[in-house]
């Protein structure tokens, strides 16, 4: 038996107008097309789909099942054919991230809250998982968006300029480090590292300042959140290395300090790495803009 939409669209019109005039004046063919079709779907079948001679014109048990059938799957194919008119029109999509900048989480939380509330039909979510083989998951399409200090030049994608931040040592008050104007590698041989629980490549302060000068902190502390590091640090358990928009925004306690990486300072520039394919799709677009102003408050702080 051979049902398309068109037979189902045509039992639920019968069941709703009571009769084939109704119905077919609703589905704009005349009621002869609209017999024809009953009677070809009848013999298909082999069963009466009415019940003949009844007003209203009833359905028979088998047209029932059909109906029911209509019921559950036409309201499927309405809303597919709507997420594709969204998909066209650049309201629907997906906006999966994944995130190489650990603190990163605090910034972009603000940005997707207004996001969602601009573009409510694409599908939001964070993959933070995927950190560390983000740009991959990005070439597969499993992810939509990577923030990520580290461009690389990969085909078919494309990196967006977000900010630039400057990597700060931060310590307590009275810790003796406070009082240098300045912080240089050989300064942590003796401290207690405190990190986010990553990759030491994924970290400003080994990438950028310890590998280059082949030096080893005296011990490494692994934590998740920011805030429980700023009161490790205010505590005197140890230092750390956070982005300077970071220790501005979360400001926990006023008992650390903070000094920059090397008398010239360190500069990092965050970016948005996307598929070119989709860097003109509106929602993407939207995003990317929404980004560039939550950066800017940042650091207007």
């Amino acid at each position: 038996m051979h049902i398309e939409f068109r037979h189902l669209r045509t039992i639920q019109a019968i069941h709703l107008a009571g009769g084939l005039a109704r119905a077919a004046e609703q589905l704009h063919i005349t009621q002869s097309a609209l017999s024809h079709q009953i009677k070809g779907l009848e013999d298909q079948a082999g069963v009466e789909l009415f019940v003949r001679r009844s007003k209203p014109l009833k359905l028979s048990p088998a047209g029932l099942r059909l109906l029911a059938l209509a019921q559950q799957v036409l309201p499927q194919v309405e809303a597919l054919q709507d997420e594709f008119s969204g998909l066209r029109a650049g309201s629907h999509g997906r906006m999966h991230i994944a995130i190489e900048c650990h603190a990163c989480f605090e910034w972009l939380f603000p940005v997707l809250e207004r996001f969602r509330q601009a573009w409510p039909d694409v599908d939001v979510d964070i993959r933070p998982g995927l950190a560390f083989e983000a740009l991959p998951a990005l070439l597969r399409e499993e992810v939509d968006l990577v923030v990520s200090s580290d461009p690389e030049d990969l085909p078919g994608v494309t990196f967006v300029e977000l900010f630039d931040y400057a990597p700060v040592f931060v310590a307590a008050q009275n810790h003796p480090l406070a009082a240098k104007p300045f912080i240089e590698a050989a300064d942590f041989r003796a401290e207690t590292l405190i990190t986010y629980p990553v990759e030491r490549s994924r970290l400003d302060v080994f990438s950028q300042l310890l590998i280059p000068n082949k030096v080893e902190p005296a011990a490494i502390r692994q934590v998740e959140l920011t805030a429980v590091i700023l009161l490790l640090v205010a505590s005197n358990r140890g230092v750390s290395v956070l982005p300077d928009w970071v220790v501005r925004e979360v400001k926990y306690s006023s008992d650390y300090v903070t000094r920059p990486l090397t008398k010239a300072g360190i500069t990092r520039r965050l970016y948005a790495a996307v598929r070119e394919d989709d860097r003109g799709k509106p929602f993407m677009e939207s995003l990317l803009q929404l980004a560039g102003q939550e950066a800017r408050k940042l650091q207007a702080q």
